[in-house]
């Protein structure tokens, strides 16, 4: 593919989310259909994996191991196609690099190398108001920078707050994990330490209390949506509760959590806050154990419901995802019990073509879903959806990644693992943006995504020993930002150690 057309058109105006509000529809809710299968168990973490997993969690560190630009750190949005850099896959990519020292798959010092080389340039990029020749502003970055500058990439990139929620993430989980007495690390936890301090997140409320998805240059003015509702979003307002210099206050977080109740509801028998594509439960849990700790909105709730907080949460939506794609309403081809997953991702064009005998709208690069709040399925599915939950459900999820693998070979696995999406059902004469047509299989993407790669790798070590979520506990930014957004028991009842920085 020689132009992210396809990306540009839904990611250009917004951010993931903003993606949903503007573009995507009400559908109704298709009837609860029990799936013919064994009701599914308690989660297990750490539950032994089968030899597939270890060769997807390698692949998968393989790709940003091998495509990040190793002169600045800059991970690439997507690749092969590898049209310009995104900051949520940096923050992905130093996320990545601890996990492979874990694995013994790169030595602890050829990981601080990249990370530092990453810290560094993200520390002296050009930054100011500027609309070119720039890097971010008031702490902030845009969503994609080119490749070999590390400028903003074109005009229609925002600043955006969520992105540079996602790769702040990576970064003090960097400030973390490289804890020894040396010059190396000593340099990472200092240079992370400043680029979080940078982050004006207070600046970046233009309608207090809630958090703007992002700001453009050209009319030196902020998107006029704000993050409300339940999505990804939490992360980016635990990070802002956290700040020690710039941060915003407690109210930000009251006001967030008072805009859930359009998401809270039933659907194919799980109650929960609803949220049609599955990164929305997966961002923000790839970095917090959210198992055990509440705040108010979840402390109201348990009375009534005694096992829920937002791990819970995710729970329910995956088992949601997963009971539609075995009712699957709309007849697509490939959704079975085995075989789901919806969330953003590629896909093959956007068309309207007869299927079954009725109009279809189908999608390239889209936000897609299940259910009544901001639903969109026109067939697509994303192995990141079901993979990256597998912490929420592993007896759902194991079997998941193993069917598809099975089904689709090659044309679905390659070189860095899982591609980024396929559609069984879309096998249409018309001109693709992206990916081949495979005659009796379907649409299958070309490119591998950093922003679905990195939740992949993330939750499988999640889920064999808490990996991820370990060492971020250990940062004091995180667990300020859960304490000022009123979480309380868990883990947070126990005292932390000192940061590294401070020994």
């Amino acid at each position: 593919m020689s132009h992210p057309i396809f990306r540009i058109a839904t990611m250009a105006a917004l951010s993931l989310s903003l993606a949903l509000l503007a573009a995507c529809r009400d559908s109704p809710e298709a009837a609860v259909v029990k799936p013919e299968i064994d009701p599914p168990s308690t989660p297990v973490a750490g539950a032994p994996l089968p030899p597939l997993f270890d060769d997807i969690e390698r692949r998968t560190f393989d790709f940003f191991w091998e495509t990040t630009n190793e002169e600045n750190g800059l991970a690439p949005d997507r690749h092969p196609s590898r049209p310009f850099s995104s900051i949520a896959a940096v923050g992905f990519a130093l996320t990545a690099y601890p996990i492979g020292v874990e694995r013994d798959w790169i030595t602890r010092e050829q990981a601080a190398t990249r990370t530092l080389t990453t810290l560094r340039f993200l520390r002296d990029a050009p930054t100011g108001p500027e609309a070119k020749g720039r890097s971010g502003y008031r702490g902030f970055y845009y969503h994609f920078l080119d490749m070999r500058s590390g400028q903003r990439f074109d005009s229609w990139v925002e600043l955006s707050s969520v992105d540079t929620g996602l790769l702040m993430m990576g970064v003090l989980f960097a400030q973390s994990f490289y804890d020894a007495d040396n010059d190396a690390e000593r340099e990472i936890r200092a240079i992370a330490e400043d680029l979080y301090r940078r982050v004006e997140w207070s600046w970046m409320q233009a309608r207090p209390p809630l958090i703007s998805m992002g700001w453009m240059p050209e009319k030196q003015s902020f998107i006029t949506h704000d993050w409300k509702g339940y999505n990804e979003a939490m992360l980016v307002y635990v990070l802002a509760l956290g700040s020690p210099t710039h941060p915003v206050g407690p109210e930000a977080w009251q006001a967030w959590t008072r805009t859930y109740d359009r998401n809270w509801g039933e659907f194919q028998g799980q109650t929960h806050l609803r949220f049609a594509p599955q990164f929305g439960h997966q961002y923000s849990h790839v970095w917090i154990d959210f198992r055990g700790i509440h705040d108010a909105y979840m402390r109201d709730k348990r009375p009534r419901d005694e096992g829920l907080d937002y791990f819970e949460n995710s729970r329910r939506a995956t088992l949601a995802q997963h009971a539609y794609a075995v009712a699957n309403p709309m007849g697509w081809k490939g959704y079975d019990d085995k075989v789901w997953g919806l969330t953003a991702s590629d896909g093959p064009q956007t068309t309207k073509q007869v299927y079954r005998g009725e109009q279809r709208e189908f999608r390239n690069y889209s936000a897609r879903g299940p259910g009544p709040i901001d639903g969109f399925d026109d067939g697509t599915l994303a192995p990141t959806a079901a993979l990256a939950s597998l912490p929420f459900a592993p007896e759902l999820v194991v079997p998941t990644a193993e069917a598809m693998r099975a089904r689709y070979g090659d044309d679905l696995y390659g070189r860095y693992g899982f591609i980024d999406a396929f559609n069984p059902s879309f096998e249409y004469p018309v001109p693709l943006v992206t990916g081949k047509v495979v005659p009796g299989k379907g649409w299958f993407a070309s490119d591998y995504l950093g922003i679905d790669q990195g939740p992949i790798l993330a939750m499988i070590a999640n889920h064999r020993d808490g990996f991820v979520w370990n060492v971020m506990k250990r940062n004091p930014h995180i667990r300020r930002g859960l304490e000022r957004a009123g979480f309380e028991g868990g883990w947070l009842a126990t005292p932390s150690p000192p940061p590294a920085a401070t020994r």
